[in-house]
C-alpha cells in the first residue's frame, strides 16, 4: 500500500521498546515510529496479550529519554506489530515531535501532523 494516503510520516528508528500489560511484559525492536503509533517486531510471547486491552509502550531514546505511550494493536502479521497511540504524555510528545522535525527537516510539516493528530476523533473503549 502506498504512503500516499498516510496522514503521519513514518520515521525509521532503531530502538528498544518495552511493552507492558498487567503482569505481562516483553521487549521488542522498533522499526519505525510516527505521531500515530509504532511498528515493531512481534515479541515471542505476544500470544499471551489480551489484544482487546491497551498496552503501555516505552521507547528507549537514550539512557535518560523515553517516549511513553498507551497503545492498541491495529494489526499483527508477518512477525510485525502495528500499534496505534491512544494516549501520550506531554514530555513524550515533545520527544516525539523533536524526532519528527529532525527526520523530516520541516517544522511546518511536523506542526501540520501535530494539528492532524489533535483533530482526530478518539473514542474510549
Amino acid at each position: 500500500m502506498s504512503d500516499h494516503y498516510r496522514r503521519f510520516s513514518r520515521i525509521p528508528f532503531d530502538a528498544h521498546v518495552s511493552l507492558h500489560q498487567d503482569n505481562w511484559h516483553a521487549h521488542g525492536q522498533l522499526i519505525d515510529i510516527s505521531l500515530h503509533g509504532l511498528l515493531l517486531r512481534q515479541p515471542d510471547t505476544w500470544s499471551q496479550v489480551d489484544i482487546s486491552q491497551p498496552l503501555r509502550a516505552v521507547v528507549e531514546l537514550s539512557s535518560t529519554d523515553q517516549i511513553h505511550m498507551e497503545v492498541q494493536q491495529v494489526f499483527a502479521r508477518n512477525g510485525l506489530l502495528g500499534l496505534e497511540c491512544r494516549h501520550i504524555d506531554l514530555d513524550s510528545i515533545s520527544h516525539l515531535k523533536r524526532l519528527v522535525v529532525l527526520n523530516l527537516g520541516d517544522d511546518v510539516l511536523a506542526e501540520r501532523e501535530l494539528t492532524a493528530l489533535c483533530a482526530e476523533p478518539h473514542t474510549d473503549p
